[in-house]
């Protein structure tokens, strides 16, 4: 990384010209700021993208009810999770792009800000901020924290580099007892399970207005939503909708790219399968024949859960490991899911269990269930209520964390 850091201009530039940088704060990505450290106690809180954003957006809320004295500081990775967090974070809360992870932006990211406790979110194991931030005695927790499959080998193939980065850390709070247990086998001192703070996180919003306009666009036409898909999962979607259409007339489908920045990409592959297409972000308009609706914009989501009674929900059927089902079932959409669940496996086998999931492994499986639903409105209530029972026995994990990073907070003052 220290023989890395000389490029670092030229890589922000590559990727801004690849939309996944914000020029106007480049700065912030080699630890610069023209943002001035709040006086007093400032817990510092890195989130990569969205998903761990809206994960310790909640956490962030309740500790600054618990403990008004103290300013926060978030930094996030990217910019989507950046223009996330900046329409839902207060006046206590400052916003910061995270520097890129080498010593020297690093050090001097933290001689400005001095925080007294930084915690991470999830996976985020950066080596040179969690070295730097060691080396100032400064209090380090990871909450929400994970460890899957495919990493915990990596990691174990490292056994000194691992135990030498995850002895850094005072404490670690796992979703559950198995990533628990791998923290502790990969040298973390203290591990406990708090539970996935994604459970306990609220409905993504879903604007009244906007909810309304949607409903008389579509006007009673059916509806199969595909939530956070990956590259690999559009082509499945475009001939899944191929196929319902040809018993579900009018059909309308839309597909939420997990990353909207694909949204062309999308558009152009359901364009040459014949299928007449249209993307939220151009505004393009939405009528009676639009086949494939593209929701490319950053926070809507929960508005497509609302709309849609069904909701196949990505990342599970290409080897990702699956997205977030919980603010389907918020919404109450039933959810439909590929074998690839990792990411997620307390909640899909918590789903399982209460007859609130659609298992599908391909497309001739996804549309079988898809079609079920479609035409079953009894089957999607009782999936539904079997959703709200799995949703209600996965909570707690908010107070669990809160309670856990009491003594590694700042003293009150005062």
């Amino acid at each position: 990384m220290v023989a890395a850091t000389p490029a670092a201009p030229l890589f922000l530039r590559w990727r801004e010209r690849r939309g996944k940088e914000d020029p106007d704060r480049r700065r912030e990505r080699l630890g610069r700021t023209a943002v001035a450290r709040p006086s007093g106690a400032l817990v510092w809180f890195h989130a990569a993208s969205v998903g761990e954003t809206s994960a310790v957006l909640p956490l962030i809320e309740a500790l600054g009810r618990f403990r008004p004295d103290i300013r926060v500081l978030l930094t996030t990775g990217t910019v989507t999770s950046a223009r996330f967090a900046q329409g839902r974070i207060g006046e206590q809360v400052i916003h910061q792009y995270v520097p890129l992870d080498t010593p020297d932006f690093a050090s001097r990211f933290l001689d400005h800000w001095r925080p007294d406790t930084a915690i991470f979110a999830e996976s985020e194991i950066w080596p040179s901020l969690i070295d730097e931030t060691k080396r100032r005695g400064i209090p380090l927790v990871l909450v929400n924290g994970r460890v899957s499959d495919r990493s915990f080998g990596r990691w174990r193939r490292r056994p000194k580099t691992a135990a030498a980065l995850f002895a850094l850390f005072d404490l670690i709070l796992a979703q559950n007892e198995k990533f628990a247990e791998r923290f502790i086998a990969l040298g973390a001192p203290a591990a406990v399970a708090t539970g996935n703070l994604k459970m306990d996180a609220p409905a993504p919003a879903a604007g009244r207005n906007e909810l309304a306009k949607l409903k008389k666009d579509i006007a009673g036409r059916p509806l199969f939503l595909a939530a956070s898909t990956h590259p690999g999962e559009d082509r499945i979607i475009t001939k899944v909708h191929a196929r319902l259409a040809k018993k579900h007339a009018g059909l309308l489908t839309i597909i939420a790219p997990r990353h909207p920045h694909r949204g062309a990409e999308v558009a152009a592959l359901a364009k040459s399968a014949g299928l007449r297409t249209a993307r939220r972000s151009n505004s393009d308009n939405l009528n009676g024949s639009t086949e494939i609706y593209v929701a490319d914009t950053i926070g809507e989501l929960g508005l497509f859960y609302a709309l849609a009674p069904i909701a196949f929900i990505g990342g599970s059927l290409v080897p990702h490991g699956g997205q977030n089902p919980v603010e389907a079932i918020q919404h109450g959409a039933v959810v439909l899911s590929g074998p690839n669940v990792g990411n997620f496996d307390d909640a899909y086998k918590a789903l399982r269990a209460s007859g609130g999931l659609a298992d599908t492994r391909n497309a001739d499986e996804l549309t079988e269930a898809a079609d079920r639903l479609l035409r079953d409105a009894r089957a999607r209530k009782q999936m539904q209520r079997g959703g709200r029972t799995a949703l209600s026995s996965m909570s707690g994990a908010l107070m669990k964390t809160l309670d856990a990073l009491g003594d590694h907070l700042p003293p009150r003052r005062g």
